[in-house]
């Protein structure tokens, strides 16, 4: 990757949503660990949310995103493991119009390097829903803050080449 600091950064604006039936405002360091990743790179919060691990309430909070004209991107975490109470790929899922299969793949190739074996266990994921950028990592802070920093980061950057998710945004919808 390079950085081509030819171009004004743009900020997003960016929802984040932690699933999971035990944290709270206090206790979810993984949420704030992506609130802090995303505002310090210049990024605006629109939202910040927990949910219980319920398949629709997650749904139609996402769905709620995704048809608001303020929210370019959503960012999840928590419920993408293999337990009967992960159900964010599931709520997630249908909204989708595309499916981003690479962020998955390179998000579980850059855990291997951490975690080993243990990333198979992940079932993190991306897509674009109403041209709305939506990413889902796992619940722990160390994997939102891989997801952000080897990942996401790069791809919300206008100058990262030789290609980002923000120069084709407006061709997304």
């Amino acid at each position: 990757m390079k950085k081509d600091e030819k171009l004004p950064f743009r900020p997003l604006a960016i929802a984040v949503l932690t699933v999971s039936d035990t944290r709270t405002a206090e206790t979810d360091t993984s949420g704030q660990s992506l609130v802090d990743s995303l505002t310090t790179a210049g990024h605006t919060l629109v939202e910040k949310l927990i949910l219980t691990d319920d398949k629709y309430r997650v749904r139609a909070q996402v769905a709620a995103w995704i048809a608001r004209d303020d929210v370019q991107v959503i960012l999840t975490t928590g419920g993408t493991g293999l337990t009967t109470r992960d159900v964010t790929p599931e709520a997630v899922t249908p909204l989708f119009d595309k499916e981003i299969e690479g962020f998955g793949e390179v998000f579980r190739a850059v855990s291997l390097q951490e975690i080993g074996t243990s990333t198979i266990q992940s079932r993190a994921l991306g897509g674009i829903a109403n041209g709305t950028l939506i990413f889902c990592l796992p619940g722990s802070t160390g994997a939102c803050r891989t997801g952000w920093d080897k990942i996401i980061k790069f791809q919300l950057d206008i100058n990262n080449r030789p290609c980002n998710f923000v120069e084709i945004m407006p061709r997304l919808r």
